[in-house]
């Protein structure tokens, strides 16, 4: 045990922010602690490095800390350095213990300096700048290599990806994972919690939940938590009403008296379960549907250039109908440049040349709801729910705020002054507008910049329940892995697209980059479906440099194979989805759909609508009353989700003999 906290309280000004915590750091563990703003997190860094103690209470028997002996515990300063004339290579060598000798230490030390300070995205050469020449956050940056290079037993880290750039994360998550001793960290940044973290303290009410595995695991667990809560809440109010119904019936009959008073006793003995405090998240389970469902090509560009003075990149693609697309990419790549040519507030770049024919357009009754920072700076007097109704005035004040509600604008925030309201606020009501509005195609630049955990984790949802076309931008990875069915890249050899989603992407770039390959997959005018890029890889024959062994011979005619198996399904799953698509069309403008109330078309979906069961108020995915057509569509949509398995357990053998051959599946076109 290195660190323990027993019953331990904490209070500053009179409010308690710990309350009879207990808390411990074993061995190398990787500790994350989550909670809302203010919840006590930074308290409880603070208390582990000695900043802050816990409250005198002699009447508490073994309240209070306890830790190994010579136990080192380093923590990033917000005011790190006090000698600005000092280069770098001082403060860093500063550090060593051995700055002073030709001992082998020193060497190994300065080898793990030159690793730490290049891989923060420092040139050597930086070395010899005087710290007072670096910005305040390349300064952040330096102090933390510092704290890295003491090796604390307990690594307290509070943000530190602030100012860090996505290839800086990458390598400090491979490099804490690998951190001898133990980590303590405070982050937003979900996906880093995702990689780094082993057990997830949750700090709530001033209470301390510990959960094991990493952010999205806690997540789940906290879920089945409040259920399994719920549940035995419901069922003790239950056994309490009969009880207390018992008690009421049969207490004034002399009779049964006793049997009153026994039943009486029963109750007051009964074990409390406290009524769970709901997420603050709200999940949405009901599909979010456009008002009308656009053309099956959304939008088509050929040999498109997009730039103002100079054109930054030529690209080829076709988005299709309820594709959700994330952008990634360095700042000035031209990713918010591409979308708001995509959205039609930008022209193409033009050349003189006009050997090469171009094409940028929108398909057939697409309506556009775009989003960038700029959409959230609005100003008005008015209430969140004054300012919703002025835009949706067929809405009654109910339905404005449940709609509110949803968008974790409740009661009082609902009533609070548009004005008033912070960044990330503000840009969750132009969010909640745009999605309530229902277009069909969504563009949005940054939409989750400034907003706290739980406002992105309902926008994710309410994404994931958006039926229709998302192209966005984001450097939140944690979000764009939830939202994102596929990625495009863009790097300076040009846009890459890649279908399967973020995750994959990584896991194939991983492998790519150990090959000292290039993964590339950008998408084919003629088809944007999930095997765009698979279709332009070579044939196996094209890569012989050699005559193949006995094992790979084999594995090649696998590959011939599975690709001919391939092809059929692919062929079925495509006919499938242009049937259930024209069934779906043909029923969203019958007269029965369009009779039925807006609002009922977005009723959320309980679990055996999920589930694909058909209810009383229909079948997943369809709204209303059903009906013959409806019938169809449902039964249409199963045959397509069959076909998808079949198609997608198909691709994925694809790609495993693809790597049996190959070594990596990576994907050039």
């Amino acid at each position: 045990m290195l660190y323990q906290i027993t019953d331990g309280t904490v209070s500053a000004g009179g409010h308690v922010i710990l309350s009879h915590v207990d808390f411990e750091i074993k061995g190398n563990e990787k500790i994350a602690l989550v909670g809302r703003n203010g919840a006590g997190k930074t308290t409880l860094l603070k208390l582990i490095a000695g900043e802050l103690s816990l409250d005198r209470d002699d009447r508490r028997q073994g309240a209070g800390v306890t830790s190994s002996r010579r136990l080192t515990v380093g923590m990033l300063k917000q005011q790190a350095f006090s000698d600005r004339e000092q280069t770098v290579e001082e403060i860093l060598l500063a550090a060593c213990p051995f700055r002073d000798t030709f001992a082998r230490e020193r060497f190994e030390y300065e080898q793990e300096y030159d690793r730490i300070f290049t891989g923060f995205g420092f040139a050597r050469a930086d070395k010899h700048k005087k710290i007072g020449d670096f910005s305040g956050g390349e300064q952040t940056k330096i102090a933390l290599i510092r704290l890295l290079l003491e090796k604390p037993d307990i690594l307290l880290l509070d943000e530190p990806t602030n100012h860090l750039d996505i290839a800086t994360i990458q390598w400090l998550e491979q490099y804490l994972k690998r951190y001898e001793h133990a980590v303590v960290l405070v982050s937003h940044d979900r996906f880093f919690l995702d990689q780094v973290a082993e057990t997830v303290v949750e700090v709530s009410d001033g209470k301390l939940t510990r959960y094991a595995g990493n952010y999205s695991q806690y997540r789940e667990e906290k879920q089945k938590r409040i259920e399994r809560q719920r549940k035995a809440w419901e069922r003790q109010q239950e056994e309490a009403d009969r009880l207390n119904g018992v008690i009421e019936r049969f207490r004034h009959k002399p009779t049964k008296a006793s049997f009153a008073r026994a039943k009486k006793k029963q109750l007051e003995r009964m074990e409390r379960v406290e009524k769970p405090v709901e997420d603050d998240v709200h999940l949405f389970t009901g599909n979010i549907e456009p008002l009308i469902p656009g053309s099956k090509w959304v939008f088509e560009a050929e040999h498109l250039k997009i730039g103002y003075d100079r054109a930054l990149l030529e690209i080829t693609l076709r988005i299709r109908r309820g594709q959700k697309m994330g952008i990634l990419g360095p700042n000035g790549a031209g990713k918010s440049t591409f979308l708001k040519t995509v959205a039609g507030l930008l022209q193409p770049f033009q050349e003189k040349d006009k050997s090469v024919e171009r094409r940028c357009v929108l398909g057939n009754n697409i309506t556009i709801g775009y989003f960038d920072q700029h959409s959230a700076e609005i100003q008005s007097e008015k209430s969140v729910a004054e300012h919703f109704h002025d835009l949706f005035p067929s809405m009654t004040e109910k339905e404005v705020r449940n709609i509110l509600g949803m968008y974790l604008f409740p009661g009082k925030l609902a009533s609070r002054r548009v004005s008033d309201l912070s960044g990330g606020e503000k840009a969750r009501l132009v969010l909640a507008e745009l999605l309530q509005s229902r277009p069909n195609f969504l563009v949005l630049d940054e939409p989750t910049n400034h907003m706290d955990v739980q406002a992105k984790e309902t926008l994710e949802s309410a994404f994931q329940a958006y039926t229709g076309t998302i192209l966005f931008v984001s450097h939140d990875r944690y979000f764009i892995r939830q939202v994102a069915q596929s990625v495009l890249i863009f790097e300076d050899g040009g846009p890459m697209y890649y279908p399967f989603g973020y995750e994959h992407y990584l896991e194939k770039k991983q492998k790519a980059d150990e090959y000292g390959e290039e993964l590339s997959a950008q998408v084919k005018a003629e088809d944007a479906a999930l095997l765009a890029g698979m279709r332009a890889v070579p044939k196996a024959e094209r890569h012989r440099l050699k005559e193949f062994s006995v094992e790979e011979a084999y594995a090649d005619w696998k590959l011939r194979l599975v690709q001919e198996k391939l092809e059929p399904e692919e062929l079925e799953y495509g006919r499938l989805e242009e049937e259930y698509q024209g069934l779906l069309d043909e029923w969203k403008m019958s007269e029965a759909y369009w009779m039925t109330e807006p609002a009922a078309r977005m009723t959320e979906k309980t679990e055996a609508e999920s589930s694909g069961e058909k209810t009383a108020g229909g079948t997943a995915g369809i709204p209303d009353e059903p009906s013959g057509l409806q019938e169809d569509v449902a039964a249409a949509k199963a045959r397509r989700d069959e076909a998808w398995e079949c198609f997608h357990a198909r691709c994925m053998e694809w790609y495993e003999v693809y790597e049996e051959v190959h070594g990596y599946s990576g994907l050039e076109i």
